[in-house]
């Protein structure tokens, strides 16, 4: 049985939900001849409850060269990309759902992603496949893509459908867990936008630019907006759109009108709906968010590592677009 050294970055939410998920599929890890072995554990605060032995907790950071692969769960941008650098340069692989990263220091990461040694499935929508979804669509030509990519700005649109003001979902979201105390990055729109980033690279220009999709969040709707838009037999929602426009890809999150009969807006949770040719029209729907659902992306995308597939390369060339416009105005 041959170790496998994991070096995971971060015990929060996600990182504890990923290492009781190795610890339950061990026979898995055995089956395969395996057997998984964390170095160690990088935490910010070693006295806070998690179910990680306490001799694996870190606060300083450690020797990830020592490490098969490296997991990492921090978030951000700064801090992760200077840890992981280092070993990327080794050669040894990353399996990361930081959106933020990729979609911010593409720069220094894509010559690592083109050689296959990162995995991100966990990046977009947790452990929904979607980024394997549209891996297997590169048998055709996208037409257009269109997301609910953030599970806490539908939380907050469809209860302020059932009357609630802004701030009152908002409120309800933070205390029942679907909103950050700071939920810029989800209400302005930001997170959604990082996966964007990254489904426009993964299909259509590896060197798309973060700062090439337009943003606008959800703050300043209004209960009346929405009950208008219902009363067109619509719903408003956060939509991620990549569609063509005057010979170019034009990628946005924004505020969208949709008809209510939309798979995305039917589905319950994060959604990916994609037309392409010659294969036509798919649609993905499943949790974009939580610990255990993040954790099953990482560990998805682990034994996709050991199966001895690459990471998540990105498109190999920029393509212009075939099809032209968008059906879904803004809200």
């Amino acid at each position: 049985m041959e170790p496998l050294r994991i070096a995971l970055l971060g015990g929060g939410t996600v990182g504890s939900a990923f290492y009781a998920l190795v610890q339950e599929r061990r026979a898995d890890f055995q089956a395969l001849g395996v057997e998984p072995e964390f170095l160690g554990v990088l935490v910010r605060d070693k006295g806070k409850p998690r179910a990680i032995p306490e001799k694996l907790l870190r606060t300083e950071p450690f020797d990830l060269l020592e490490a098969d692969l490296v997991v990492e769960a921090l978030g951000g941008v700064e801090v992760p990309l200077r840890l992981v650098l280092p070993a990327l340069e080794a050669g040894i692989p990353l399996i990361t759902a930081n959106k933020a990263l990729l979609a911010e220091a593409w720069n220094e990461l894509r010559p690592f992603a083109e050689e296959g040694l990162i995995y991100h499935e966990a990046s977009v929508m947790a452990g929904t496949p979607a980024l394997s979804l549209l891996e297997t669509l590169r048998g055709s030509e996208l037409l257009e893509l269109y997301g609910i990519l953030n599970g806490t700005t539908l939380y907050i649109l469809q209860a302020m459908e059932g009357g609630k003001t802004y701030g009152e979902a908002l409120e309800e979201a933070q205390h029942l867990g679907y909103a950050e105390a700071d939920p810029t990055l989800d209400v302005e729109g930001i997170d959604a936008a990082h996966k964007l980033t990254l489904l426009a690279r993964l299909l259509v220009d590896p060197a798309f630019p973060f700062e090439g999709v337009e943003v606008r969040g959800i703050v300043g709707l209004t209960p009346g907006e929405l009950e208008a838009a219902q009363e067109r037999g619509e719903r408003v929602r956060l939509l991620a759109s990549l569609y063509g426009e005057g010979g170019r890809w034009r990628a946005r999150v924004a505020p969208a009108r949709l008809p209510q009969d939309h798979p995305l807006v039917q589905a319950k949770g994060n959604a990916l709906w994609v037309r392409a040719a010659p294969l036509g029209e798919v649609f993905v729907a499943g949790p974009g968010a939580g610990g255990g659902a993040t954790a099953s992306g990482l560990l998805a995308d682990l034994f996709r590592f050991l199966s001895g597939a690459p990471g998540h390369r990105p498109a190999p060339l920029a393509k212009g677009p075939l099809g032209e416009g968008c059906p879904f105005p803004e809200a």
